[in-house]
């Protein structure tokens, strides 16, 4: 590798996980277990002044000098430090108090995926509870900096998040998240019990006074400011239309504008119609659209009757993928994935799943985390093309690839080029059906459903932050256009309101992978074959689309 472009990248991997040492440690890399996240304002400059900085050096550096796979690097880098410099340049910290996104849920999801191998790192992760205070104390700070210079969050965001709080509050000291880390296998009860009781005590004195500071803070000094939700999308910040350019970049790594990317989820919806008209008699009876979406969505014989109904179904699904990946993939990861529950507190107002990669260094698997309250509403249509896109073809086989690939930087293996990740999650809900996973054409019928859902998004996405639709008018086309049920439409919206612009990185991540199929199989005629395109699109990991454009062009020539 080019020794000025292996500096930059050991540099932007060094910097990137010393500023996010939670995530760190998530992955398997146990040098920052002592620490937490530096919320301060002079951090996050610092942090983006450095991003800028690799941006520019990256640039100097003639391409033409490069290899293939350094310049595929040289590319990736600048895209992963231009876009997360962005991201910080937009002050997020300032007006992101959200329910999914909040560092309450930063600590509810992730701090149990922590993994102790040794007392040391065991010890270390009662530092970083020590911590905790700090940065709640640093994220209020933010908030009422947000407050004074007009960049306030959604009100209904706040009020979810004030809940959530009360939640976790009200909950025993015994299930809080950093009593849920992985401890070393080898100790005794004593050792167990020693650590237990520091733990506790951290949590008791430090974290739990941290969190009923934030939630005062909340409720007093930025509730009353909080934006209605006429005006929930970020356009009505003074600096909204800047900050939803910087996000339709990071998350497209596309050169589209607002209009053109709801013109296409407007087109993908109306083509979509057909295919529902196609399946609707011989599953519902019916080929009527409005009528398929009242059904799917009204009909209480199409949804589960309990949690374990909705677990287990999860789990099938994977089995079944696993069964037959070998088929249609050269390269298979060696991380196992597993079905695991999203923790209580939270979990109302969250998706309805996601997925955490497995540790780099073997000590957790990938889990695909499923929502389990109100299983009621669970849909059975919906469960299996749930479970392709958060395990096996989808985000599992990608991303557990992606970190087994040696040969790469440690930056490409755990990048998250969104459009690139997404967007493979998303093809392979319709691939699952080449595959012949589905169950019946009922299950079938929920490729269409999440297929709506994700064209939706382009619409909705752009309709909130860049033509300032209200929360309810979005809620509104969402019940009009697809058949999801009421409680998933609040809880995506609300989603799409804090996550500004990552819900356009599926449909257009998909339309490309699927583009580039079409293109290498027109050119390659008979010597086109799927295995080896899935093992193109994977064996060099997440890259920006036009640099997956590259890859793939590369290969149908070789």
């Amino acid at each position: 590798m080019n020794e000025r472009l292996q500096q930059l990248s050991d540099r932007y991997w060094d910097r990137l996980l010393a500023a996010a040492p939670t995530w760190a440690s998530i992955i398997g890399d146990h040098r920052f277990d002592a620490d937490l996240e530096d919320l301060s304002e002079e951090a996050e400059a610092d942090l983006a002044a450095e991003l800028h900085s690799i941006v520019s050096e990256a640039e100097e550096i003639d391409p033409s000098a490069l290899d293939g796979d350094d310049r595929i690097t040289r590319k990736v880098l600048i895209f992963e430090a231009e876009s997360q410099a962005g991201t910080l340049d937009s002050r997020s910290a300032e007006y992101l108090v959200d329910p999914m996104l909040g560092i309450h849920m930063d600590m509810i999801q992730g701090i149990p995926q922590l993994r102790a191998a040794t007392a040391e790192q065991a010890d270390a992760y009662v530092a970083k509870a020590s911590k905790a205070g700090l940065l709640f104390d640093q994220a209020m700070e933010r908030h009422r900096q947000g407050v004074a210079n007009g960049r306030t969050p959604p009100l209904i965001s706040v009020e979810k998040v004030l809940a959530q709080l009360d939640a976790y509050s009200a909950s025993p000291i015994e299930t809080d998240p950093f009593l849920q880390i992985g401890t070393p296998g080898s100790w005794s009860e004593i050792e167990l019990a020693r650590w237990r009781n520091a733990m506790s005590d951290q949590v008791r004195t430090v974290l739990r006074p941290a969190v009923a500071r934030y939630r005062e803070g909340i409720a007093s000094d930025v509730l009353p400011h909080s934006r209605p939700q006429e005006k929930s999308g970020i356009c009505w910040l003074p600096d909204g239309d800047e900050i939803y350019e910087r996000a339709v970049r990071r998350y497209t790594s596309l050169e589209l504008g607002p209009q053109e990317i709801h013109d296409i989820g407007l087109e993908a919806i109306s083509s979509l119609e057909e295919e529902y008209r196609a399946l609707g008699p011989e599953v519902l009876g019916t080929d009527d659209v409005s009528g398929i979406y009242r059904r799917l969505r009204d009909d209480a014989s199409l949804r589960f009757g309990s949690a374990e109904e909705v677990q287990q179904a999860a789990e099938s699904s994977l089995a079944r993928a696993n069964d037959a990946i070998s088929q249609w993939f050269g390269r298979l990861p060696n991380a196992p994935c597993v079905v695991q529950p999203i923790p209580d507190v939270g979990a109302a107002d969250t998706t309805i799943a996601y997925y955490i990669p497995p540790a780099e260094d073997g000590s957790r698997p990938g889990i695909f985390f499923i929502n389990l309250t109100e299983p009621t509403t669970r849909t059975r249509f919906e469960s299996e093309v749930l479970a392709f896109h958060e395990s096996v073809p989808g985000h599992h086989l990608q991303l557990a690839i992606a970190q087994e690939l040696e040969e790469v930087p440690a930056f490409r293996r755990h990048a998250m080029v969104t459009a690139y990740v997404e967007g493979w999650g998303l093809y392979t809900e319709r691939l699952a059906d080449e595959m012949g996973l589905y169950s019946s054409d009922l299950a079938r019928m929920g490729i269409l459903s999440f297929d709506s859902w994700r064209a939706g998004r382009l619409v909705v996405d752009t309709g909130l932050h860049a033509m300032g639709w209200s929360r309810q008018q979005a809620i509104e086309y969402f019940m009009a256009n697809s058949p999801q049920a009421p409680n998933n439409v609040v809880n995506e919206v609300d989603r799409y309101i804090g996550y500004t612009g990552q819900a356009l990185a599926y449909k257009l991540g998909q339309r490309e992978i699927l583009r580039l199929r079409e293109q290498a199989k027109a050119t390659m005629g008979p010597r086109f074959q799927i295995k080896g395109f899935h093992d193109a699109v994977l064996e060099s990991g997440p890259v920006p689309l036009d640099v997956l454009g590259e890859l793939i062009a590369e290969w149908v020539a070789a």
